[in-house]
């Protein structure tokens, strides 16, 4: 067996699954919002009743919203803003009194499709989660792919690629910059365009549900998917995956698999592109179930 844990802003969800993949045990909980010690502990309760229904007693693998720094081991980048500057690895490591691997939610994903899901039996796999915001990671021969900085295949803070006139400005991003993909192709960046066009707040998926009937609605997301094939494009030519796995609330869209890929060939340098995109097989179960899978077997 192998236990996970997935940090997110809102939930902790911890699970257990079997050599199959199976779940055995899993329990979610609200995160504190506020506070760093009420989060470890509330690790701590889910980690101890996990052992206690099942008498797991080995390691625990986490996911978290942000990451770690190999040199120093303080997270960075995340979006439960008290993680940063933090080293929550050996903070758990003291409280679970265990081995602890830490590694980006983005990667546990792309770990979680590349190992049992979607993505199962190939070597380079890439993971786009597209919800409020966006996060990618990268898995390679069955391992999550963390680079020095701990951003490796972090796409969503580099500039859209092939950028059109009006989309130099008006895409300031939280990370301080200009221009980030993240403020292109995200949930949130669907709904700004739809305001931006029409003056009305709408959540995305009442934008996508118009879609074809509504004209500005259609532009929106035939515009989401000009730059969602740019920004992979960008991928294919950098690390040419045998697969491009979505998830977040867009992957459910089945009109990005349809008209993203079709628009690679002008892009992408190769003659014959064989990257598929393709949906999760695990929707939001990959986190918790990546996490796990950071323990692999020997």
């Amino acid at each position: 067996m192998r236990l996970g844990v997935d940090l997110g802003g809102t939930k902790i969800e911890a699970a257990i699954i079997d050599r199959n993949g199976d779940f055995v045990w899993r329990k979610r909980q609200k995160t504190s919002k506020t506070s760093y010690d009420e989060m470890l502990s509330s690790i701590a309760e889910l980690v101890a009743e996990a052992r206690q229904k099942t008498d797991f007693d080995g390691p625990v693998g986490v996911g978290i919203p942000g990451s770690m720094m190999r040199s120093s081991q303080i997270i960075q980048g995340a979006s439960l803003t008290y993680l940063n500057n933090r080293d929550l690895k050996s903070d758990l490591t003291n409280t679970l009194a265990t081995d602890i691997r830490l590694e980006n939610d983005a990667n546990c994903f792309a770990l979680s499709e590349a190992t049992d899901g979607a993505a199962a039996g190939c070597d380079v796999v890439f993971g786009l989660i597209l919800g409020t915001g966006c996060g990618s990671g990268l898995v390679i021969d069955g391992r999550p792919l963390t680079g020095l900085n701990g951003i490796a295949g972090e796409i969503g803070h580099n500039p859209l690629p092939w950028p059109i006139t009006d989309e130099y400005l008006g895409h300031e991003c939280w990370c301080g910059n200009e221009g980030c993909i993240e403020t292109f192709i995200s949930g949130t960046a669907v709904s700004k365009d739809y305001f931006d066009r029409t003056g009305v707040n709408m959540p995305v998926e009442e934008i996508a549900a118009r879609a074809g009937m509504d004209l500005v609605a259609e532009s929106v997301f035939q515009v989401l998917e000009d730059r969602l094939a740019r920004s992979l494009a960008v991928v294919i030519n950098m690390i040419d995956p045998d697969a491009i796995v979505l998830g977040g609330g867009l992957s459910n869209l089945e009109r990005l698999y349809q008209n993203v890929h079709p628009k690679w060939p002008r892009l992408v340098y190769s003659k014959h592109i064989e990257t598929r995109l393709i949906r999760p097989k695990h929707g939001d179960s990959s986190g918790v179930r990546g996490a796990a899978w950071l323990w692999p077997y020997d």
